[in-house]
């Protein structure tokens, strides 16, 4: 090697190292500055906001859920019953899951955010979605083996360019340390939208949406798993997948969502 190639060499790394600071601090001041000309906004109202996308005065309207709770499936008492005192819908119409968590009531700041998550791109909503979920979830989660997204078929997924469900995942995963498995639920039939539809009319159009590849079954047998999705209305979805889980010889399945529906009076999602 002749002198010039070593100086050009060890002038090399410097310059490098000098371009990647030059790139990063470009990247900075270009945020700094869309920062400044479009400030955040909160999702529900519109005012800017900093930080999750909520601002403090609808914050203070989200209707998080605490104890006491039914402990199968995770609906709200108006009063404390007791010590594993069920609610008459668990005891009614028990589901194939173990337990449900939901961070909130599926009310009207609850929806604003979902449908941004779900419907208009904003997965920027789903890491502090999905800390209150973990939050929620944190019996279940200390317990779980993995987690697994309630999937999407694929002409669904290929129209939203991502899963809701999995977005929600990936941040209670990054939250609790909890392995996300994305890969092993499939959704193989195309469903009819579960908007508006009745209890019956629910759990017959997701009947046969779902399977577990048989290549992926030894990865379910004896595991505890977690359901991830964003909203529980009737259950009949996440039931669904839970049958197929438990067919495949899983150990447990749980369920977490964002929000769940309290009162069945309220209008459809």
């Amino acid at each position: 090697m002749d002198a010039e190639t070593a100086r050009s060499r060890d002038l090399a790394g410097p310059l490098r190292r000098a371009l990647t600071t030059c790139r990063a601090a470009w990247r900075s001041a270009a945020r700094l500055v869309l920062d400044v000309a479009l400030p955040t906004l909160c999702v529900a109202c519109r005012e800017p906001v900093a930080g999750d996308g909520v601002c403090a005065s609808c914050w203070s309207k989200l209707s998080f859920i605490a104890p006491p709770y039914c402990p199968r499936l995770g609906i709200p008492f108006v009063y404390d019953p007791g010590p594993d005192m069920l609610s008459m819908e668990a005891i009614a119409n028990p589901p194939a899951y173990q337990r449900a968590r939901a961070a909130v009531r599926y009310d009207d700041v609850a929806r604003t955010l979902v449908h941004a998550l779900k419907y208009q791109d904003r997965t920027d909503l789903a890491p502090a979605m999905g800390r209150w979920m973990a939050r929620a979830g944190k019996e279940l989660l200390g317990e779980a083996d993995m987690l697994v997204p309630v999937p999407l078929h694929w002409r669904r997924a290929w129209g939203r360019r991502y899963n809701q469900s999995g977005a929600l995942g990936r941040a209670i995963a990054d939250a609790s340390g909890v392995t996300l498995r994305g890969d092993l639920l499939q959704r193989v039939r195309a469903t009819e939208q579960q908007v508006g539809l009745s209890r019956p009319q629910r759990a017959s159009n997701v009947q046969g949406a779902f399977k577990v590849s048989p290549d992926r079954q030894s990865e379910v047998q004896g595991r505890r798993i977690i359901l991830v999705d964003d909203v529980l209305t009737s259950g009949a979805t996440v039931d669904a997948c839970a049958r197929v889980l438990l067919r495949a010889r899983a150990a447990q399945v749980d369920v977490l969502v964002f929000a769940r529906v309290v009162d069945t009076h309220r209008r459809p999602i």
